[in-house]
């Protein structure tokens, strides 16, 4: 292999990962639980695994840097969709799950579009947020084989969900609209 396809291996990775969303919701559909635990298990590795690669092989690049972050979303979109088609989930909750991330993802193309490239860079709420709603796809796919978490569990999951969601989403608008702000001025300037 030459270096430069060893160098693609990350980036081939989190591509893999973002494919991994459709079988995911056709098991979901399907109710094959257990088979959805072990794509999430290889996920979650690949997720681990194309970083450390990555950074291991100085070869982190734009591409995975906007594909990692979108291959996450699209799991997750997808699982949460999933969930609620199946009634695990309401839908109203799976709304707010999607509605955040097309709020993400369509702020940062209005800004690519309006004032250029920009480095992804999730933030912490976004962290956070995104590995609630991880913790608790994962905890009510597992509940599906094994029904061990109690009720009082799913309540304040949805709470986290819901919270976080909405803090990530209002960080995000206002960290990127004060850099909309401070870019539409700097162009401002530069035309005068």
């Amino acid at each position: 292999m030459t270096s430069g396809v060893i160098k693609q291996i990350p980036n081939a990775i989190t591509t893999l990962r973002m494919v991994l969303a459709i079988p995911v919701c056709l098991l979901i559909l399907a109710e094959n639980y257990q088979a959805v635990l072990w794509i999430a298990f290889i996920a979650g590795f690949s997720d681990a695994i194309d970083g450390w690669l990555a950074r291991m092989l100085n070869c982190e690049s734009r591409y995975g840097a906007i594909v990692d972050p979108l291959s996450d979303k699209t799991l997750l979109v997808g699982t949460y969709i999933g969930l609620a088609v199946v009634g695990l989930l309401p839908w109203w909750l799976a709304a707010i799950v999607v509605l955040r991330d097309v709020l993400i993802v369509s702020g940062a193309l209005v800004y690519h579009w309006l004032f250029g490239r920009y480095e992804m860079a999730p933030s912490l709420w976004g962290k956070v947020s995104t590995c609630v709603q991880i913790a608790f796809a994962l905890m009510l796919l597992t509940h599906q084989l094994y029904p061990v978490f109690p009720l009082c569990f799913f309540q304040i999951g949805t709470w986290l969900v819901i919270l976080m969601s909405f803090i990530s989403g209002g960080h995000y608008v206002y960290i990127w609209g004060g850099k909309a702000l401070v870019a539409q001025q700097d162009k401002r300037l530069s035309n005068t």
